[in-house]
Order: structure tokens, then sequence, then C-alpha cells
């Protein structure tokens, strides 16, 4: 039976190649961009796709009420957050100190300027398995993934940590709860690991 996936539209994000990634793994399902509360509340799973800064992240979640649908989601059905839908899960962004949607404790934070590391961090890097998981079936430890990111979370509980990356010191590179799986890195870019890693999402029973 096919099943609905919505991927949020807020105006930001990698919404096209999000859904070509799915459409590829998940053909048979109904996968749909939409910017529609109702259709995020009807929909069987939602992902959350992420680029740009966390200030204009919550201020069109506000604006465009779809805030309130998306954290119904992550409350209750499988939930996929990318790169700022990771770090909206968290309470609170050091990126123009701005509160996330408070459903994960923890805080997100800047890197720290080292020496032959450059601001963004962007690029392969290996990501390095930290609990088992649904979702990293059939991928490797140590596999690598395409990031593109000034910030990261820091998970107030060790638990919710799924994967830490080097760069250089160890962060939280993915985060897992029940019913959500978030990451920093951004599988719709990363070749075959992310393709089933997402292909693992769209049969998910959490």
């Amino acid at each position: 039976m096919a099943q609905r996936i919505a991927i949020v539209d807020y105006g930001m994000g990698n919404l096209r190649s999000v859904q070509k990634a799915l459409v590829h793994v998940a053909g048979a399902d109904e996968i749909a961009i939409t910017s529609d509360p109702a259709a995020i509340r009807r929909a069987d799973r939602v992902v959350f796709p992420g680029q740009g800064a966390m200030p204009d992240c919550m201020r069109r979640l506000n604006e465009s009420g779809l805030g309130e649908a998306v954290e119904a989601a992550a409350r209750a059905k499988p939930f996929l957050g990318l790169c700022i839908g990771q770090q909206m899960l968290f309470e609170r962004s050091a990126e123009g100190d701005t509160p996330g949607l408070g459903l994960l404790p923890g805080r997100v934070l800047g890197f720290e300027f080292t020496p032959g590391y450059k601001i963004p961090h962007m690029g392969w890097n290996e990501v390095w398995q930290v609990q088992p998981h649904a979702l990293w079936r059939g991928i490797a430890d140590g596999a690598r993934f395409y990031f593109v990111h000034s910030y990261y979370c820091e998970p107030a509980l060790p638990s919710l940590a799924a994967a830490t990356t080097r760069y250089p010191d160890a962060f939280t590179s993915a985060i897992a709860r029940d019913n959500i799986f978030a990451t920093q890195f951004h599988p719709e870019k990363s070749s075959a690991a992310g393709l089933t890693l997402l292909s693992n999402f769209a049969n998910w029973n959490p």
C-alpha cells in the first residue's frame, strides 16, 4: 500500500534534490513537496530538509503557520530532519541566539576557528555510528557523507547521539529518539550511503 511522504517546503532547503532521491528509493510512494500544514498532518512520514540560517528557518516556520504541523509530526510519526532540520529540533541556537522547537534537550553551537579547518565545514567526511539504528542498515560504520554547515548540535543527553564526525574535534552528526532521526549531513547529496539511509527511512517503522 502506497504511503504519503511529505517534504516540508518552508521556502528554504534542497527540496527538489531530496524529492528526487526519495523517488529513486521509494518510487511507489506518494512523495510531495508541500507548504500546506494539512498535508503534513495527513502524511505518513515527514522529511524536513534544510539549508541556510536558523533565524530565517524559524521565522518562516512561524510566519507560514507550518510550525505547529511540523512539531506535531515530529512528535507522532516517522520524522527525518536534515541539516537545519536537525538543528531546529533543539532548544536554542547560537546562530542569532534563536530559539528552536525545543523538542529535544540541547543547543546548537558554532564551530570555533581552528588553523587548517575552514568554516563552513563543507565536503565529504566520515560518520561514525554511536548506536545501532534501523536507518544505519546496510551503511558501513565510518561511511562518508556530504556536509555543508557552520553550526552543530550539542544534545544535553548523550543517548540522543546516533553518530559523530570529527572536524577537528568530534561533534554529533546524527541524532535519534523514538520516531525522530536527524542528520547534520545531507543524505540526498551523499551518493550510495545517502540513498541507503533514505530508503531505510521510507521503510522504517519506529
